[in-house]
């Protein structure tokens, strides 16, 4: 089975399923550098060729960087990937931010990654009352003239913010935001604009952490302390759609759906983010390759009018979650702004 690909700009392609990185940060994974290796060799032999990551994901951007290194050495070429990475400032630094931060940041992941031009660089912002980012995007806007940056994208904009960008002359390739059954907030606005401006989402919680999977179907209502901060983030998302017991009534609904298909509630949930306009790919979070032809599955079917009948009938009792992308996470005294980490750059080192 092949995993399909999409242009997200001309003659730029990427796989729609992208390799999470965040998973394998320092504090995330146990740190085993060979399995880690041989693992993005078997997503890559598997067409999933696009790989994401972060200036903040401790860690990540150096492996990568020593799996292209790697590879090169074996085969005698550049590996054939796409790799999605982040500049994220740091909340105490956003009312300083100057632009050589921005250059020097933007240098150490070329250095991390050992490459002479970045494939994507997705600019993110923690606070718009900080109008610097504006400032930001141009920064890196130049850093792209000058050939540091083939593309950009953002990462958790809102669709206002988004417009500003745009109209300020800033080409942005793709869009990172969080999208799923629970969530839909990219549909309220961010999907039409991006239609009428050409601008792709890259879709993460696609699948809630996990938690829209069997694993949860039938289960009790969960209680804190929770495992890890994904699980804190996405059930505070299952409240605001509409609660546990709407959940689970989801989860029969597309465990049904599943059976009918013969395939997972996972794929489902992938599959129904993947087919809505304007999304090019969503990001699996796998912390190995275990799961990967599971994951491909996702291909294997369609969601045909009936089964979008049956979600829609669940989705029309929901609540929420208010508000348009990532809104309710910039409230920083907030249920979802208070799990935050605001200032990763600290732990992050050369």
């Amino acid at each position: 089975m092949s995993t399909p690909r999409i242009e997200v700009e001309k003659g730029f392609t990427i796989s729609r399923i992208i390799k999470g990185g965040w998973q394998l940060s320092l504090g995330h994974s146990e740190g085993n550098t060979r399995t880690a290796l041989a693992d993005m060799q078997a997503f890559v032999d598997a067409g999933i060729t696009t790989f994401d990551c972060a200036d903040i994901y401790t860690g990540v951007e150096e492996l990568i960087g020593k799996f292209l290194k790697d590879y090169r050495a074996r085969h005698g070429r550049p590996a054939p990937v796409e790799i999605f990475t982040k500049f994220v400032p740091d909340y105490d630094v956003l009312s300083n931010l100057a632009r050589a931060d921005v250059e020097r940041v933007i240098d150490r992941s070329l250095r991390r990654l050992g490459v002479d031009q970045l494939d994507m660089v997705q600019f993110s912002w923690w606070n718009y009352a900080m109008p610097r980012w504006m400032d930001a995007i141009h920064w890196l806007r130049e850093l792209q003239k000058a050939g540091k940056i083939r593309h950009l994208g953002g990462t958790n904009f809102n669709t206002a913010a988004v417009q500003a960008m745009t109209t300020s002359g800033v080409r942005l390739a793709t869009l990172q935001v969080q999208f799923s059954v629970l969530d839909h907030r990219p549909e309220k606005e961010l999907i039409a604009f991006c239609q009428a401006n050409h601008v792709h989402l890259v879709c993460y919680g696609t699948v809630a952490g996990g938690f829209l999977s069997e694993r949860w179907l039938g289960q009790p209502e969960p209680l804190p302390p929770f495992e890890n901060r994904s699980l804190v983030k996405y059930k505070l998302m299952i409240d605001e759609f509409g609660g546990w017991n709407l959940f689970q009534h989801l989860l029969l609904v597309l465990k049904s759906i599943a059976d009918k298909h013969r395939v997972s509630i996972t794929n489902i949930a992938t599959r129904y983010v993947l087919e809505k306009p304007v999304v090019a790919a969503a990001i699996v979070g796998a912390r190995s390759a275990q799961h990967l032809d599971e994951n491909r599955k996702v291909f294997a079917f369609q969601l045909d009018a009936q089964d979008q009948h049956a979600i829609a009938q669940v989705l029309n009792q929901r609540t929420g979650p208010a508000g348009d992308v990532f809104d309710l996470e910039r409230i920083k005294d907030g249920p979802h702004g208070r799990i935050m980490r605001y200032n990763l750059n600290q732990q992050a080192t050369d």
